[in-house]
């Protein structure tokens, strides 16, 4: 629906995951990477001079010299041929400016980090899962019909609803045009802005929502469940019978069933968990915990993998096992709607604690293991030289950009190995000081 991401999430992703502004889930399209997220701190601040509406002739906006209304004078004729109407463009860009608040979000919003206990205390914090329960009760006829119709768990589409909005109260007050136009401007992802600007001009092409209500967060992401406008085109629906794929009005269940619809058409099995927390056995061999490793259950159980009651888990389909702080932390046997989720957001931790939540709005038990809450979260340019150090000492790590994904647990998995360290692929300052 998700491209990228926002809102209630997006805020604790930006300042994180993840995830969340958020943007690239139905949403935003940089919280795909690690939860742990990075940045640049250069800010980009444009003079602010008037910007000519669209309407007016190139000639008049080119004489003002201001990069971003030349920029948007180049956009009409790219939008024109595109089928966007002169009244929706008229309508849409009057009186827009370029964001530099949006410029400066989207440089900095990798400066934080946090580790995945940080964002679980947040995101499936006790007022979240009370909240989510209310919600769930209040909206429990259209969750049960929303879960009848597309098979996906009502609880599921709540905790997504809690991550994203806060169960719709903080859906973003951005100008969606106007975040999307000024990302679309800047260099840094222009391409992908762009095209989600003209999915946007879409939509108020379509009549769903005026150009003045269509609000949402600093990356473009919209409305109770923060789609991004190409995800809205693709999964929205009418579950109201209005005739409107309404996502923004305070009438959540437009938005919740489109994030069911969303779910759904990326494959969602009902009655399979995303995951469940398992006991390893002594002995285990780490090396085993890796997403492109799966089992059934039952094979896992007879290496000794139990739930936490000490259970064979049952057989919900091929799994694998997930570390996300290493051999001192809780540990997952993960199934396929584990990568559904990851659909809407990559960040691990969005995935998590979506699941996690969810679990918990429906009566489920805490998470049992405790983490290494003595650890801290690498910093991004800690992060990047982790790359170049395990890549110097001969365990490439294929990119040197700040993001602890799959290739770098499995550079870090192999240095563990060759080093005689427990090879859980956990990234911690521990192993960037030993690299060191």
């Amino acid at each position: 629906m998700i491209n990228w991401k926002s809102g209630a999430v997006g805020t604790i992703m930006a300042a994180l995951g993840s995830t969340h502004a958020s943007a690239e889930t139905p949403h935003d399209p940089d919280k795909q990477a690690s939860f742990q997220l990075a940045s640049v701190t250069t800010s980009l601040r444009p003079v602010a001079r008037p910007v000519p509406k669209i309407g007016q002739e190139v000639v008049q906006v080119a004489a003002s010299n201001d990069p971003f209304a030349l920029w948007l004078s180049g956009f009409r004729g790219r939008a024109l041929e595109q089928g966007i109407s002169v009244g929706t463009l008229d309508a849409a860009f009057a009186n827009v400016t370029i964001d530099p608040d949006v410029v400066r979000l989207d440089r900095n919003q990798s400066e934080f980090s946090k580790t995945i206990w940080q964002y679980l205390d947040s995101a499936v914090s006790t007022s979240r899962v009370k909240n989510g329960r209310a919600a769930l009760a209040k909206h429990a006829t259209a969750l049960s019909q929303i879960e009848a119709q597309y098979g996906v768990e009502k609880e599921v589409v709540t905790a997504i609803w809690g991550l994203e909005s806060s169960f719709g109260a903080f859906r973003g007050s951005n100008n969606t045009i106007r975040s999307l136009a000024t990302l679309a401007h800047d260099t840094r992802r222009s391409e992908f802005f762009e095209a989600e600007l003209v999915a946007a001009l879409q939509i108020l092409e379509s009549g769903d929502v005026s150009a003045r209500g269509m609000k949402g967060s600093w990356a473009g992401a919209m409305g109770h469940t923060q789609f991004m406008p190409s995800s809205y085109h693709r999964y929205a629906v009418d579950f109201t019978g209005d005739g409107k794929r309404d996502i923004w009005s305070d009438d959540p269940r437009d938005a919740l069933a489109s994030t069911a619809a969303y779910l759904a058409g990326f494959g969602w099995t009902k009655g399979q968990p995303w995951g469940v927390e398992v006991l390893l056995p002594k002995g285990f061999d780490y090396a085993q915990a890796r997403r492109d490793l799966t089992r059934s259950p039952s094979d896992w159980a007879a290496a000794g993998v139990m739930d936490v009651s000490g259970k064979p888990v049952p057989d919900h389909g091929a799994a694998s096992i997930l570390l996300p702080a290493g051999a001192q932390g809780a540990a997952f046997m993960i199934f396929d709607n584990f990568a559904v989720l990851e659909k809407y957001n990559t960040a691990d931790a969005y995935v998590i604690g979506v699941g996690y939540l969810a679990d918990r709005i429906a009566g489920g038990p805490a998470i049992a293991a405790d983490w290494p809450r003595g650890d801290r979260a690498l910093t991004f340019s800690e992060r990047k030289e982790l790359q170049r150090r395990l890549t110097g000492a001969g365990f490439d790590t294929q990119k040197i950009d700040g993001r602890v994904g799959p290739l770098t647990i499995n550079a870090v998995r192999s240095y563990q190995t060759a080093n005689g360290l427990v090879p859980d692929g956990y990234a911690s300052p521990r192993l960037l000081e030993r690299l060191r």
